[in-house]
């Protein structure tokens, strides 16, 4: 059996014409076969690469030649099928959506949470002076978080800046942020330094690098991903489901998104209410003129294309 990786990476550093190297770094990667998701901004990159493992080797050895790129710390998996069906590198003003681009009050560059490798993140999970704080978005927390997070009602990373005053009664406690690769955090953490908040940590390659470092101890559920995986598990150690049926409130680590493209919701399905619903959300979006045909993935693609197998 063919086995390929997947290569899951960010990194803050400065780009100069970054229009123009997301155009390049496109064409590198398709000259590699690549598949995935790539942005590219002033402050850095943000990529999910896909393809077969030399690749990937090439891909990685390429970026860290970069002086710009040299501390990119890949997470890594093996996979039976590339993640994507298409290469996108898109040029967009930050490498993750959060409205926080002045420089000079969040930089992660020059201030940013201190880093605790997965090892150190799970001797503190069950500290009385710790406050575990998830900073990613309602659909990915409910699909999985570790065990006593502080999560919060957002629906995109951009709402995070608004909870600011909400958190203000952990400005005592040592909190802890975490993500699904990192990149959050980093933005996050400042952003909580910024607003008065002492003792600010973030777990170094987040729930990715922890599944695979610290066997992903504590970590209830299933961990959401940007790829057609959609849900990947993380906890060798201690695995528990926690996420529910959205339709029927059955047990269920399955998560889809609606096959009505208008209504393309983010929700967890158990196998019966998705035949059933025929993979939407509601009744309603069954009846929708656009509704997508349901295989059992509830992942759709814009436009099918045949990967390149080397």
């Amino acid at each position: 059996m063919m086995i390929y990786n997947t290569l899951l990476y960010y990194c803050y550093s400065p780009i100069a014409d970054a229009e123009q190297f997301a155009i390049d770094h496109l064409a590198f990667c398709k000259s590699l076969n690549l598949v995935g998701r790539i942005i590219v901004a002033e402050e850095g990159l943000n990529g999910t690469v896909s393809g077969t493992v030399e690749a990937c080797a090439s891909y990685m050895a390429h970026l860290k030649a970069d002086e710009r790129f040299a501390k990119i710390d890949f997470k890594i998996d093996e996979v039976t099928e590339p993640s994507f069906i298409k290469m996108h590198c898109r040029y967009k003003p930050e490498i993750v959506h959060s409205g926080l681009r002045d420089t000079s009050i969040i930089n992660p560059n020059e201030k940013t949470g201190k880093y605790l490798e997965p090892a150190e993140f799970s001797e503190m999970l069950d500290r009385d002076d710790v406050v575990v704080l998830d900073v990613r978005s309602n659909y990915e927390h409910n699909l999985g978080k570790f065990k006593n997070a502080v999560t919060l009602d957002i629906e995109n990373f951009r709402d995070f800046p608004d909870q600011i005053d909400a958190l203000a009664k952990y400005k005592d406690k040592k909190v802890m942020t975490y993500c699904t690769g990192g990149i959050k955090c980093e933005k996050a953490s400042a952003l909580l330094l910024h607003h008065g908040f002492k003792d600010v940590y973030q777990l170094h390659g987040g729930i990715i690098k922890y599944g695979k470092e610290a066997g992903g101890k504590d970590f209830e559920g299933k961990c959401y991903v940007f790829d057609n995986r959609i849900a990947v598990d993380v906890n060798s150690v201690n695995p528990t489901i926690v996420s529910t049926c959205y339709n029927c409130g059955k047990t269920t680590p399955k998560m889809i998104n609606c096959a009505n493209p208008e209504c393309n919701e983010h929700f967890t399905q158990c196998d019966e209410c998705g035949e059933e619903l025929q993979g939407c959300c509601s009744v309603a979006c069954t009846t929708h003129p656009r509704k997508r045909p349901y295989d059992g993935t509830g992942y759709y693609v814009k436009v099918p294309q045949q990967v390149a197998k080397a």
